[in-house]
């Protein structure tokens, strides 16, 4: 995969970066995102494709992109597909992080090093040319404002924008109330991009559980109902305790 082309998760980090304060918004959840989103980036390349609500390697060979080849070469070890609320929900911590490195490799943004209270260390990022977050913003106004059905890359951004919440900072207060609701209605446009979007908010509402090799073993009642339901588990008993995990 060549870098004349931006990848979803660096367009979704750009959109979060608040070039004010230099720091990302939602940081809790946009971890969740990226994840989702080089879900989406390794679809479009061929990589991998969606098997219900499972996601499938299909191509193991390399894109050229480190980050997203690590991920696929995760995904190709797991050896059969994996439920995508699984995979984003599993361990992707640090990934907003891991982004921000890479974008500053990449000479998108700049690290400025500072202190908190004059005395925590802290750092704050700053793009290094802000016509590139325009242009991204640009294409979801476009796609809010004309209703126009966008191209695939725009509505699987739009869908993970919403998903991590960044309408809010987007479309801030009542004025951008109607923007968010349009943002929403994006997801439609493209069933990978929704197919993550949902996966990210199931994961942020508790209804997905751990990936199976993480979690403690759960009592035989809540295994039976788990398998036969598996996006929406019973909220009683231990079912309830295993999807809050």
């Amino acid at each position: 995969m060549g870098r004349s082309r931006r990848t979803i998760p660096e367009e979704l980090l750009l959109l979060a970066l608040d070039p004010a304060t230099g720091t990302t918004a939602q940081p809790q959840s946009l971890d969740l995102g990226l994840a989702g989103a080089q879900l989406v980036e390794l679809a479009l390349a061929g990589r991998i494709a969606p098997d219900g609500d499972r996601i499938a390697v299909v191509m193991p060979r390399p894109t050229g992109d480190p980050t997203l080849d690590s991920a696929l070469e995760l995904l190709r070890r797991r050896g059969s597909p994996v439920r995508a609320v699984h995979w984003i929900g599993g361990p992707r911590l640090g990934l907003r992080q891991i982004y921000l490195a890479h974008l500053e490799r990449c000479g998108m943004v700049h690290a400025v090093a500072g202190q908190m209270c004059g005395v925590l260390p802290t750092t704050r990022y700053q793009a290094t040319d802000t016509a590139i977050s325009r242009e991204i913003r640009a294409r979801l106004d476009t796609a809010i404002r004309t209703g126009v059905p966008p191209d695939p890359r725009t509505a699987a951004l739009a869908a993970l924008a919403h998903a991590v919440g960044l309408g809010k900072h987007l479309y801030p207060g009542n004025e951008g109330r109607s923007s968010r609701s349009r943002l929403r209605d994006l997801i439609r446009h493209d069933p990978m991009g929704g197919l993550v979007a949902h996966a990210v908010m199931d994961v942020q509402n508790g209804v997905a559980a751990q990936p199976r090799r993480d979690r403690a073993p759960a009592p035989p009642a809540a295994r039976a109902t788990a398998g036969s339901v598996p996006l929406q588990p019973r909220r009683t008993g231990a079912m309830a305790r295993a999807a809050a995990h």
